[in-house]
This record gives structure tokens, sequence and C-alpha cells, in this order.
């Protein structure tokens, strides 16, 4: 029965989270796309636009760790709805800015909307799936983000082609309104379709609902000594590693995400071919994303599964940076693509070998807010770079760095958190980022 169960939570909520995240992510990262026009309607310099790009991550940030605990206190399912819809009025308000500074400004105001979101997400998964199959479930949600590149490309190029001119708009501006409408629908369905807790899941059966309590009682069980307290989280080192790491992580997919269509476009593609060239890295990217994520399921290992694409993202984008053809920079920027997205869904069990309750809330949250802060460093640090040069070769090699001195960290991490603490598991023994079978240790 376990497995069926889990299959039916799984299938009623992750398409559907899923479609949610594909929507946020395309609002997040189409400024991309819409600059290959804006910045020169605009008059953006490319320090200007990997500054502005990059503000959306301090609005985010800010509101992270609260955000979490609200969603907590009143459920995931009318906050997700109140951050959708927040978020897509801010994000087709884009269409109407008129300069560097209202730039700026929508920038931060779509940060500030859409934060919580994502950590949102994986705390809720931790009510309905058991630690032992959350890098699958948590790397088929994230299989969201490289589809949402891969079609969301291509159809950002189509778009801004086929539109420009209408009722006297542009191209990029007609792209932030049509890409907007989506999530303004569906976080009104999040109403109708998110359950806040199993107990409360009227589409499960009674024996099912008492199933499946009773089996993430027992998840948490197997770990006693998760922390949690909430501020014995905020201060915990291992926590604040983790958002280092994660620091790395969102650098490289920001720096490369927001940059890449102008990469693409910088070998004389059109807008339109920009965009199916650019879907290229995220259609690998899924499929490895996949693979590697199981497979971590599979052997019951974490940290080398983080370790080791981030590593292998850092040598490709270092790569990229000398490849001096573009089919030589496209294949070694979806192998770094692939290395940072494969790491992804494996890094966020990480936090949940060590965290409960409020402390999980909050903890995954800072993480997340410690980490999207590459999302700003990375953007406007490719543009200086790009500004200071005349070239982006100099831009990747400096994210390449982070990216391999994140992978490298995480090993440390693996070990510390292995030594003090097991994951838990839906039946067996538990097991530790390292993998290895042990008895969870006791924390008094």
């Amino acid at each position: 029965m376990a497995d069926a169960l889990t299959s039916k939570v799984a299938r009623r909520l992750l398409p559907f989270l899923m479609l949610c995240y594909f929507f946020a992510y395309l609002d997040r990262v189409n400024v991309g796309f819409a600059a290959l026009t804006m910045n020169r309607d605009l008059g953006l310099s490319a320090t200007a636009y990997g500054f502005g790009a990059g503000l959306f991550f301090l609005g985010y940030v800010a509101f992270e760790v609260p955000s979490n605990l609200i969603l907590e206190r009143v459920g995931a399912r009318l906050w997700i709805a109140r951050i959708m819809v927040t978020w897509s009025l801010v994000s087709a308000s884009t269409a109407l800015v008129v300069g560097e500074w209202s730039f700026y400004l929508v920038r931060v105001g779509l940060g500030l909307a859409e934060a919580g979101f994502f950590p949102g997400i994986i705390l809720y998964l931790t009510y309905w799936f058991p630690a032992r199959q959350r890098a699958g479930i948590v790397g088929t949600f994230m299989m969201a983000v490289p589809l949402s590149a891969a079609i969301g490309a291509p159809l950002s190029g189509l778009v801004m082609s086929l539109t420009e001119g209408w009722l006297g708009l542009a191209g990029w501006q007609w792209l932030y309104l049509l890409e907007a409408a989506p999530s303004l629908l569906l976080g009104i369905a999040t109403l109708f379709v998110l359950t806040d807790r199993p107990e409360r899941a009227s589409w499960l059966t009674a024996e099912e609902r008492t199933s499946l309590v009773a089996r993430m009682a027992e998840d948490r069980r197997l770990s006693p000594n998760r922390t949690a307290h909430l501020g014995a989280a905020l201060l915990d080192p291992r926590v604040l590693g983790l958002g280092l790491v994660y620091f790395g992580l969102s650098t490289g997919l920001y720096a490369v995400g927001l940059w890449l269509p102008q990469i693409v476009s910088g070998f004389g593609f059109t807008t339109t071919a920009t965009g199916f060239v650019t879907a290229v890295p995220y259609i690998v990217s899924a499929v490895g994303m996949l693979v590697w994520t199981r497979h971590s399921d599979r052997t019951g290992e974490r940290t080398r599964h983080v370790a080791i694409p981030t590593v292998a993202a850092g040598l490709a984008l270092f790569a990229a940076s000398r490849a001096g053809t573009p089919l030589l920079t496209i294949a070694a920027l979806s192998a770094a693509a692939l290395g940072v997205f494969a790491a992804l869904p494996t890094f966020w069990t990480l936090p949940t070998h060590l965290l409960t309750g409020s402390a999980a809330a909050g903890g995954i949250a800072l993480i997340n807010a410690l980490g999207s802060l590459g999302g700003f460093a990375g953007p406007a640090l490719m543009g200086w770079i790009r500004d200071a040069t005349g070239h982006f070769d100099d831009a990747l090699a400096a994210v390449a760095a982070v990216l391999v001195l994140a992978g490298l960290a995480v090993l440390r991490l693996g070990r510390d958190i292995a030594r003090d603490t097991g994951a838990s598991a839906d039946a067996g023994p538990a097991r530790s980022p390292e993998g290895d079978a042990r008895p969870a240790p006791h924390r008094q």
C-alpha cells in the first residue's frame, strides 16, 4: 500500500506544483529574453541590466524567513495562492518600466512578492513524503525549472517577434503581460487544489489518511536528533554553511540563466533562433536531473551527489569561457547547466536531515535566502565584467571558481552532518548524507 499511496499523493500534488514553479521561474527569468530589445529601448548598460536583474533577489531575501513562518502558521493553500497572485501582478507591471530606476524598483518588488514560494514548497513536501524518497520527489518538482527554460526560451523569442508593435507596445512588454497571466490563474486555482496537511486530504480514503499520517510520524521518530527550535536552527553553523553552498549554486544558475540569451544572441542568431538555441542546455538538464536524483535515492547517498555535479559545472563553465566557437561554447554551457540542475534537488534533502517543525520552516527559508544572494551576485558580476572587458569569457571563469568552491565546501559539510545526525527513512535504518546506514543518534 505504501508505494501505491506515495504514487497517489505524487500524482495529486506534483503536476500542479510543477506547473506553478514552471511559471514562477519563467516570470523570474524572462527578463533575460526581454533584455534583447528592452535594454536598447530603456538605455540600460550591461552593468545596469545585471544589477537590476539581480535586485530581484534582494527583495526575495528580505521576506524569505517571515514568509515561510507565515506559511507554516496559515497553511500552504492560502499562502501559496497569495504569493502567486501577487507576483503575477508585479511581473505584469514590468511592462510599464520606462528607465533604469523603475526597472530596479519593479525587480525588487517582484522578489518581495515571490519570496517564500520555493522554500515553502520544499517545506510543504516534507509534510507528505518521507526523507528516503525526497531527492526524487524534489527532483521531479524542480524539473519545472529546466522545462520552464527549455519551453519558455523559444516561446519568449516567438512572443517578442510576433507581438512587436501590437497596440503600440514593444514585444518585450507583451512578453511580461502574456507570461504573467497563467500565474494569476494558477494562484486562484491553488485555493481549490492544494490541501494543507495529510489529515485534511479529502481525496484520500480514511485508511490512506491514517496510513500516511502514521508514516510521516514514523519518519520524524526515526530522526529524533533533528533541530526543532527556530532560534537554534537560525544560528546552526551547518545551516549557515548550507546557505553558502547554495549561494554558489545560485550564482552559477542565475549568472548563466539571466545572461544566456545575450551570450547566444552574440553569436549572430535572430531573436527567434536565440530562443531555440537557448533551450538546448535546459533540455539536457531536465533529463540529467531526473536520472541523478533517482540514483541518489536508490543509493541513499547525498553529499557526493551534490558535490560532484557542482564541481563539474564549475569546470564546464571554465571550459565555456575558453571554448572560442559557438558549438563548443553551447556544449560547455549545457554541461554546466546539467551539473547545477543535477545538484540542486539533492542539495535540498540536506536541510531536512537537520530540521523539523518551525526550525525547518525558518532554516530552509534562511538557507534559500542566503543562497539567493548568489542570484544577485552572479548576474551583477557578469554585467560588471562584461562592461569592463567587452566579453563574457572572464565573467564565466569567475562564476566557475565560485561553483568549484561550493562543491568542495559541501563535502566538508556532508561529513559534519553525517557525524552529528542520521537521515530518517520511511522504514529501516536511517541513512546519513554520506549514504551509510546507521541508527539515528539521539540528541539530548
